[in-house]
């Protein structure tokens, strides 16, 4: 995952982290980046492993898919807070793994961080950590200053860490928000925060944040963006459109509808961000585009 955040900070666009729980959902977010020319990263939190994308199964299935794409692909561990969880997801093959200690007091966040990043450079894995708190969208979370990353702060965890990513939070939250919200973002923070650390910025609770905030939000330096309940919903969607065009249909044809409805919404929230013809090759010999 440095690799193609670098890449993104480097020449100022945004990548998707789309947590995706089964077969369809994986081949889908790699396949609309492949069509797409765009680098991606899939990943997966420890819930989501521990109810359905248990990490024995899916693991494999997500290197045999990533390794047939023709574009860069990163697997990351989402939001892991228990060592053992950590040395699991390094021992199953993620290309990176997020140490998020962002509730507990700053000391305790960075020790707890460089364990980790010393165990994972160790094993050539990357690392992303949160510092701020992105809370809960449904709880009203993630629109108090206190819950915001604070600058100076920032760039003493990234001195002490060594970690590969920030997660910081600048006003939105995890999960779905209230009918009609759309959060407002600290942009000038988060300029704050680019020009101080010059680095990867990730941005938790990018769905529902709306077209605007994350085109502003890319311009601005955020680099990885975590997507889950708006994939979620897009293959929700795309069943039940399915189901009110044909209330026979089987579980097959439900299943094709969502994988879907999903790879269109990747593929459009690619173009959001910019992430698009990144990794395009041209033949400098007759002009054309592989």
């Amino acid at each position: 995952m440095k690799a193609i955040l670098d890449h993104a900070n480097e020449h100022n666009y945004g990548v998707m982290a789309v947590n995706s729980v089964n077969m369809e959902m994986v081949r889908a977010v790699i396949t609309a980046a492949e069509e797409e020319r765009s680098p991606i990263i899939v990943q997966m939190g420890v819930g989501q492993m521990s109810k359905l994308a248990h990490m024995e199964d899916i693991v494999p299935l997500v290197k045999v898919i990533a390794e047939r794409a023709t574009v860069p692909v990163a697997l990351n561990l989402d939001h892991g807070g228990k060592l053992e969880d950590e040395i699991r997801a390094m021992q199953a093959g993620f290309t990176n793994v997020m140490i998020d200690a962002s509730s507990l007091p700053y000391e305790e966040n960075v020790a707890r961080t460089k364990t980790i990043v010393a165990l994972a450079h160790g094993m050539g894995i990357s690392v992303e950590a949160e510092l701020g708190h992105v809370g809960q969208a449904a709880d009203g979370d993630g629109r108090t200053d206190d819950m915001y990353t604070n600058v100076e702060q920032a760039v003493e965890f990234v001195k002490e860490t060594g970690v590969d990513a920030l997660a910081v939070a600048i006003g939105t939250a995890h999960g779905k928000y209230p009918e009609g919200f759309v959060p407002k973002l600290d942009f000038e923070r988060l300029a704050e925060l680019k020009a101080a650390l010059k680095m990867p910025l990730v941005l938790h609770g990018g769905s529902g944040s709306g077209e605007e905030n994350l085109k502003k939000a890319v311009a601005g330096g955020i680099n990885k963006i975590n997507v889950a309940t708006d994939a979620f919903q897009a293959a929700k969607a795309a069943v039940l459109a399915k189901l009110e065009e044909d209330p026979k249909a089987d579980y097959l044809t439900m299943e094709m509808a969502a994988e879907a409805g999903v790879k269109q919404f990747v593929k459009d929230y690619i173009h959001t961000i910019g992430s698009n013809d990144r990794y395009t090759f041209e033949d400098v010999d007759n002009g054309s585009k592989e």
